[in-house]
C-alpha cells in the first residue's frame, strides 16, 4: 500500500480527518477552497477539495476528474458553485494525487480500479461527507463513465448527472433470446481489426488507450526527454483550444483512414512515446506567460504530484478498459439506462467527443431517458472546467433539477 508524505504535517480535526488549508505544496486555490483527507472510503483514504462547507444543509455537488487530472482541475468551477449555494466536493480519484490506499504497481490486481468499485468509491464518499444525495453529480474525460455508472446503479443517490467531454454510449449488453435460436446478432466492432488495419498505415499508428495500457507507458510519462515540466505543458496545451490543430468533427465510420485524421496525441506514431508525439507542439515562451487557465504555478501542481506518485495509478483505468472480466461485469446492468436528469458538455475544440465513433448518438438515442441536452462550448478544448469555468458553470446551474438557494 502507498504511504504518501504530504511533505508537511496534517493537522486532525478531531474527527479523525486529516486536513491542510494547502492540498498540494503551495498551490494556488481561491479564497474558500479548502483541503482534506476523509478516512475508510472503501478502503481508501480520499484526499478532496471542497467548497462551500459550512452549511450543513447545503445540497452535494460531486465533481470527479478524469487523466492526467486532479481534485485541482475543478479549482475555478468550484467557487462559482459554492457562491451559487453546493456544497462542492472535487476528490482525487482512485489511483491518483493524494488519495492513498490503492497498489502502485503495473501488475496489481484490476478489480479495485473498475468501474463498479469507482462508483462505490463515490457512494461511500457521499455517505461519509454526511449526504443522503448529490443534487448535481459532474464526471469529466474517465470520470464520465464512473459518473454514468454511478447514474445507473444509484439513481437513488445520484439523483442528475453531468458527462463532459466523453460520451456514455450504454451498457453492454447480454444475448438477447439465444436459448430459442431467434436472436438477430449484434455486429460488434472488433478492436482488433483496427489495431491491425491502423499499423499498416504509413507511418504505422497506434491508440493512445492502447498505448496507456502498456507496462512501458508509466516509465515514459514520468520521465520523458524534455523534463516533466515541459511534456505536462505541451499535453495540457495540445489538448486544450490554445492549439490550432484541435478541429474536431465527427468520424464517418472506426476505420483506420478515419481514426488517421485525428492529431497523434490521440492516434500515435507507433514505436514512439506519448512525450514523443506532443514534443513538436511545444508553446513558446509567450503563450505560456498568457496562459491564464493554467498559470505556471498551478501547472507545477501537477508537476510535483506527478513526479511524486509517477503516472501507474492513474493509468489503470487503461487497463481497466480493455480487460475482459471488468467490461463483462457492467453487463449486470444489461438493459438499464441512465433514467435520471442528464447532460454532456463538450468542446468545440475537444477531439474527445468524437474519438468513439457514434457514441453521442447513442447516448442521445438509447442510453439516456432524460437527456436536457447536449451543449458544445465555444473555444473550450479537453479542460473544459479550467478554460471556460464561467461558461461551464452557466451550463451546470441552468441545469441543475432544483436551486439550492
Amino acid at each position: 500500500m502507498l504511504a504518501f508524505s504530504f511533505g508537511r504535517a496534517l493537522a486532525t480535526n478531531g474527527e479523525g480527518h486529516a486536513m491542510s488549508g494547502s492540498p498540494y505544496g503551495d498551490a494556488p486555490l481561491a479564497p474558500g477552497i479548502r483541503s482534506r483527507v476523509v478516512t475508510g472510503i472503501n478502503g481508501l483514504d480520499v484526499h478532496l477539495l471542497e467548497a462551500g462547507f459550512g452549511d450543513p444543509v447545503r445540497p452535494l455537488a460531486l465533481l470527479l476528474h478524469g487523466f492526467p487530472d486532479l481534485a485541482y482541475g475543478w479549482r475555478h468551477l468550484m467557487p462559482l458553485l459554492a457562491e451559487a449555494g453546493y456544497h462542492v466536493v472535487a476528490p482525487d480519484q482512485r489511483g491518483f494525487g493524494r488519495t492513498t490506499g490503492w497498489v502502485n504497481d503495473y501488475d496489481a490486481p484490476l478489480a479495485p480500479f473498475g468501474l463498479l468499485n469507482l462508483v462505490r468509491d463515490a457512494l461511500a464518499l457521499v455517505s461519509a461527507l454526511g449526504h443522503r444525495q448529490t443534487a448535481l453529480l459532474v464526471g469529466h474525460d474517465f470520470g464520465s463513465p464512473v459518473a454514468a455508472y454511478c447514474a445507473i446503479a444509484r439513481p437513488d443517490v445520484f439523483r442528475s448527472v453531468v458527462l463532459m467531454s466523453a460520451p456514455f454510449p450504454g451498457v453492454p449488453t447480454l444475448p438477447f433470446d439465444t436459448a430459442n435460436g431467434s436472436a438477430i446478432a449484434t455486429p460488434v466492432a472488433d478492436p482488433h481489426k483496427l489495431t491491425k488495419a491502423l499499423a499498416a498505415l504509413d507511418p504505422p499508428r497506434v491508440l493512445y488507450q492502447q498505448y496507456l495500457a502498456t507496462r512501458e507507458a508509466n516509465e515514459d510519462l514520468s520521465h520523458p526527454a524534455q523534463g516533466l515540466h515541459r511534456f505536462l505543458r505541451t499535453f495540457f496545451h495540445v489538448k486544450s483550444g490554445d492549439w490550432p490543430g484541435n478541429m474536431p468533427h465527427p468520424l464517418t465510420d472506426p476505420s483506420a483512414g478515419a481514426f488517421a485524421a485525428l492529431p497523434t496525441y490521440y492516434v500515435m506514431e507507433r514505436g514512439t512515446t506519448m512525450a514523443q508525439n506532443v514534443a513538436p507542439f511545444e508553446p513558446n515562451a509567450a503563450h505560456v506567460a498568457t496562459c491564464r487557465w493554467l498559470t505556471e504555478p498551478e501547472l507545477a501542481v501537477y508537476v510535483s504530484e506527478y513526479a511524486r506518485t509517477g503516472f501507474q495509478g492513474a493509468l489503470m483505468m487503461y487497463r481497466v478498459l480493455a480487460d475482459p472480466l471488468l467490461n463483462r461485469e457492467l453487463r449486470l446492468f444489461s438493459g438499464r439506462t441512465i433514467d435520471v436528469p442528464s447532460l454532456f458538455v463538450g468542446g468545440t475544440k475537444d477531439w474527445a467527443t468524437y474519438v468513439a465513433p457514434g457514441a453521442l448518438d447513442l447516448m442521445r438515442s438509447g442510453a439516456t431517458t432524460q437527456l436536457q441536452g447536449i451543449e458544445i462550448i465555444d473555444g473550450a478544448g479537453h479542460w473544459i472546467q479550467q478554460e471556460k469555468p464561467a461558461q461551464l458553470g452557466r451550463l451546470l446551474l441552468d441545469f441543475a433539477p432544483k436551486s439550492p438557494a
